[in-house]
């Protein structure tokens, strides 16, 4: 906003003022207690499809491998900064199950053993 000052007909600017910033506070209530969904969690996420994708490939594949998969799949959509471990997630997802596939097809059994 800008002072004017009213001269003999002339205007002349004076000087100018800011609005105060207010900083960290929201402006609505309901702001504050909606938590957002964000990066920190996708990141989360794609490290989480990557430790259960690994730990997959040694025990309970039938389960872990899917988990893995879907939660490669929502770090992806969501933009995770941890794209390469989000795909190694993915791919031990797959790999798990194809695992599963493989030992199946060995034992004529839904689970398998050492």
């Amino acid at each position: 906003m800008e002072l004017t000052t009213r001269t003999t007909g002339t205007t002349r600017v004076t000087g100018t003022t800011r609005p105060a910033r207010v900083t960290g506070t929201p402006r609505t209530a309901e702001a504050a207690a909606v938590p957002r969904t964000g990066v920190k969690d996708a990141d989360g996420m794609a490290v989480a499809s990557f430790v259960l994708g690994l730990l997959g490939l040694l025990v309970l594949n039938v389960f872990l491998g899917p988990v893995a998969i879907a939660l490669a799949s929502v770090a992806l959509w969501r933009g995770t900064a941890r794209r390469g471990r989000a795909f190694l997630g993915l791919g031990l997802g797959i790999a798990d199950l194809a695992v599963l596939v493989a030992f199946m097809q060995f034992d004529n059994t839904v689970s398998w053993s050492f």
